[in-house]
């Protein structure tokens, strides 16, 4: 099973220059404290929010996940 890298999510929203407000509002939220929430573990992304967060981060989808191996 593979996991979201919300490590490498902080970095590339950093490295993009995008505001955790940007964030939030391209997700549908209304505010930057509920997409910190998202981002720090404490609420799961979902399914639909995957294409959005690898479009703002301009990455693969697959860019969003560790790698686990077995």
């Amino acid at each position: 099973m593979e996991r979201l890298n919300l490590s490498f999510i902080v970095q590339r929203r950093n490295e993009c220059k995008l505001t955790l407000q940007e964030m939030a509002e391209a997700l549908g939220f209304r505010n930057a404290s509920t997409y910190l929430k998202y981002e720090k573990g404490e609420y799961d992304f979902k399914a639909n929010h995957l294409p959005v967060l690898a479009k703002k981060l301009r990455c693969n989808m697959l860019d969003l996940f560790i790698r686990m191996i077995c």
